[in-house]
């Protein structure tokens, strides 16, 4: 259909509205951060003109900035946060998830001597089995927090770099890929910048796929804690007693751990003997309301932290895990006595 000049006029003027609309409700092709950040990534032979149009398509999100600002997990303490992950519902679909994905799991265990539960149970975490993966474009989530977030511009600026890389190198389309408010995604929660060091072809199709394919999920998870040191048969947590106080800078410190298992005894630590007493472990102080456990943390606890520098969250992957495979013997058992085949 051929249009008259006035018409070809009005079209032309309903397209800039809805451009500078657009802009007005979120675009960052005018933003002075953007524009800084902008420069620094034409060093990344992206050219200016696509730059230019990303940010245009970049919406701000206030939802994601009261997210940052509130965020719900860190009014809770350890009994608060246990009965929000370790529950029924998710350990039950936990033991689905292993079933369904039994084949994979155990060649990423043989692979990269990460306990099949491990990996289950941060699934489970992040993303309760795939059923959460985020709901929001990881392009406005990462602008959102990268050029409106002053507290963590520069983490989440870098981010968004990473984000266009990751979109030319595995050939997606930018704005396509979803992320939850802090720009993680898929099964595992990748950052982009862990996407890029960390994400694996599983099962081998020619992509990394953490949004929609378990396989590399799974195998994914596996390669970030073996790449940040898991080691395999090693102990995750240990409970002990006190036996008197223990300063409050010695306890819960997000530091590699470096004082022996031996060495806390004399911290007044009581330690059961047949535990491997010459590796690195801190301690944990977890309270559920008026009561208090306390563990020692060794090197697979600190991985854990890698993936989230909460002792809480540490600490919650673990009790799924152990909780988990429980229920995972207790089925086999009662499927045994019944006579049914597994």
């Amino acid at each position: 259909m051929k249009l008259s000049g006035k018409r070809k006029i009005g079209l032309l003027a309903l397209m800039f509205s809805c451009f500078v609309q657009g802009n007005e409700t979120g675009g960052y092709s005018q933003h002075p951060e953007a524009e800084k950040w902008l420069e620094k990534m034409q060093a990344e032979a992206f050219s200016a003109d696509y730059l230019r149009s990303i940010l245009a398509h970049a919406e701000k999100k206030d939802s994601i900035l009261n997210a940052m600002n509130r965020p719900a997990e860190k009014r809770l303490d350890w009994g608060g946060y246990r009965k929000l992950f370790v529950q029924p519902k998710r350990i039950t679909r936990g033991v689905d998830f292993w079933n369904e994905h039994a084949e994979t799991l155990q060649r990423a265990e043989q692979v990269y001597g990460v306990p099949a539960e491990i990996i289950v149970s941060i699934i489970g975490i992040e993303t309760h089995y795939g059923r959460n993966v985020g709901s929001y474009r990881a392009l406005d989530a990462l602008a959102t927090l990268g050029f409106d977030y002053p507290r963590r511009a520069e983490f989440f600026q870098e981010q968004l770099k990473d984000l266009l890389i990751l979109a030319r190198d595995e050939n997606r389309e930018v704005v396509d890929l979803k992320s939850s408010y802090a720009g993680a995604m898929g099964y595992g929660q990748f950052m982009p910048s862990s996407f890029l060091a960390y994400a694996v072809d599983f099962d081998r199709d020619g992509k990394r796929d953490l949004w929609s394919n378990p396989v590399d999920a799974i195998g994914s998870v596996a390669n970030y804690f073996v790449q940040h040191g898991w080691q395999p048969q090693g102990e995750t947590v240990i409970e002990v007693r006190l036996k008197g106080t223990v300063p409050e800078a010695d306890l819960n410190t997000g530091e590699r751990p470096k004082r022996l298992v031996s060495e806390w005894a004399a911290f007044g630590v009581k330690i059961d003997q047949s535990y491997p007493q010459e590796q690195a472990a801190v301690l944990l102080r977890m309270k559920d309301k008026e009561v208090e456990s306390f563990w020692l943390g060794l090197n697979n606890y600190y991985v854990i932290t890698r993936y989230n520098r909460s002792r809480l969250y540490a600490m919650a992957v673990y009790e799924l895990s152990q909780a988990i495979v429980a229920e995972k013997v207790a089925i086999h058992a009662a499927e045994k006595r019944l006579g049914v085949k597994g």
